[in-house]
Protein backbone atom coordinates (compact mmCIF):
# COMPACT_ATOMS: atom_id res chain seq x y z
CA UNK A 1 0.00 0.00 0.00
CA UNK A 2 0.64 3.90 -0.11
CA UNK A 3 3.96 4.72 1.82
CA UNK A 4 1.67 6.15 4.91
CA UNK A 5 0.52 2.74 5.80
CA UNK A 6 0.58 2.25 9.56
CA UNK A 7 3.39 -0.94 10.31
CA UNK A 8 3.28 -2.68 13.23
CA UNK A 9 6.33 -1.22 15.54
CA UNK A 10 5.98 2.31 13.91
CA UNK A 11 6.32 3.62 17.46
CA UNK A 12 1.97 3.96 17.59
CA UNK A 13 0.52 2.20 20.42
CA UNK A 14 -2.80 0.65 19.32
CA UNK A 15 -3.57 -1.46 22.68
CA UNK A 16 -7.33 -1.01 23.76
CA UNK A 17 -8.79 -2.24 26.97
CA UNK A 18 -9.87 -5.62 27.93
CA UNK A 19 -13.52 -4.58 29.17
CA UNK A 20 -14.74 -2.36 26.09
CA UNK A 21 -16.96 -4.05 23.56
CA UNK A 22 -15.62 -4.81 19.64
CA UNK A 23 -17.83 -0.91 18.75
CA UNK A 24 -15.52 0.70 21.53
CA UNK A 25 -12.25 -1.01 20.80
CA UNK A 26 -12.50 0.12 16.78
CA UNK A 27 -13.28 3.58 17.78
CA UNK A 28 -9.99 3.37 20.51
CA UNK A 29 -8.18 1.98 17.53
CA UNK A 30 -9.18 4.90 15.50
CA UNK A 31 -8.89 7.69 17.12
CA UNK A 32 -5.03 6.44 17.75
CA UNK A 33 -4.33 6.85 13.93
CA UNK A 34 -1.79 10.36 13.34
CA UNK A 35 -2.66 12.48 10.77
CA UNK A 36 -0.97 11.83 7.46
CA UNK A 37 -1.23 7.84 8.17
CA UNK A 38 -4.27 4.99 7.32
CA UNK A 39 -4.92 1.47 8.68
CA UNK A 40 -6.74 -0.73 6.70
CA UNK A 41 -10.03 -2.10 7.95
CA UNK A 42 -8.69 -5.37 8.18
CA UNK A 43 -5.84 -3.90 9.89
CA UNK A 44 -8.18 -2.13 12.62
CA UNK A 45 -10.50 -5.71 13.14
CA UNK A 46 -6.84 -7.42 13.83
CA UNK A 47 -5.56 -4.97 16.38
CA UNK A 48 -9.28 -5.03 18.32
CA UNK A 49 -8.62 -9.07 18.17
CA UNK A 50 -11.10 -9.64 15.35
CA UNK A 51 -9.08 -10.18 12.06
CA UNK A 52 -12.14 -11.58 10.07
CA UNK A 53 -14.51 -9.05 11.27
CA UNK A 54 -13.22 -6.11 9.02
CA UNK A 55 -16.57 -5.38 7.35
CA UNK A 56 -17.73 -5.08 10.56
CA UNK A 57 -15.20 -2.27 11.16
CA UNK A 58 -16.28 -0.42 7.96
CA UNK A 59 -20.23 -0.86 9.36
CA UNK A 60 -19.45 0.66 12.57
CA UNK A 61 -17.41 3.81 10.99
CA UNK A 62 -20.07 4.14 8.67
CA UNK A 63 -21.99 5.07 11.76
CA UNK A 64 -19.77 6.96 13.27
CA UNK A 65 -20.55 10.80 13.78
CA UNK A 66 -18.07 11.62 16.28
CA UNK A 67 -15.45 14.26 14.98
CA UNK A 68 -12.89 12.66 17.20
CA UNK A 69 -13.19 9.61 15.75
CA UNK A 70 -11.04 10.16 12.08
CA UNK A 71 -12.63 7.16 9.75
CA UNK A 72 -11.55 8.45 6.86
CA UNK A 73 -8.28 7.16 7.98
CA UNK A 74 -9.28 3.90 7.14
CA UNK A 75 -8.92 2.21 3.51
CA UNK A 76 -9.18 -1.03 1.94
CA UNK A 77 -6.84 -3.85 2.20
CA UNK A 78 -6.32 -3.36 -1.71
CA UNK A 79 -5.64 0.18 -1.90
CA UNK A 80 -8.65 1.44 -2.56
CA UNK A 81 -9.90 4.61 -0.39
CA UNK A 82 -13.04 2.05 0.64
CA UNK A 83 -16.62 4.34 1.43
CA UNK A 84 -17.20 6.72 3.70
CA UNK A 85 -20.33 8.60 5.22
CA UNK A 86 -19.74 11.86 3.77
CA UNK A 87 -18.70 10.78 0.27
CA UNK A 88 -15.67 9.79 -1.01
CA UNK A 89 -14.46 13.06 -2.74
CA UNK A 90 -14.84 14.50 1.15
CA UNK A 91 -12.80 11.38 2.13
CA UNK A 92 -10.12 12.44 -0.30
CA UNK A 93 -10.07 15.71 0.47
CA UNK A 94 -9.87 15.29 4.47
CA UNK A 95 -6.62 12.60 3.30
CA UNK A 96 -4.83 15.04 1.09
CA UNK A 97 -5.32 18.21 3.32
CA UNK A 98 -3.30 15.59 5.87
CA UNK A 99 -0.75 15.46 3.83
CA UNK A 100 -1.63 11.62 2.49
CA UNK A 101 -0.32 10.61 -1.10
CA UNK A 102 -3.67 10.38 -2.42
CA UNK A 103 -1.97 9.44 -6.03
CA UNK A 104 -2.21 6.20 -5.22
CA UNK A 105 -5.95 5.86 -5.00
CA UNK A 106 -5.86 6.87 -8.64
Amino acid sequence: LGHSLLKAGSGVRFSVGSSMNFKEKVYAIVKKIPKGKVLTYKEVARRVGKPRAYRAVGNILNKNTDPKVPCHRVIRSDGKIGGYRDGNSAKIKMLKKEGYDILYFT
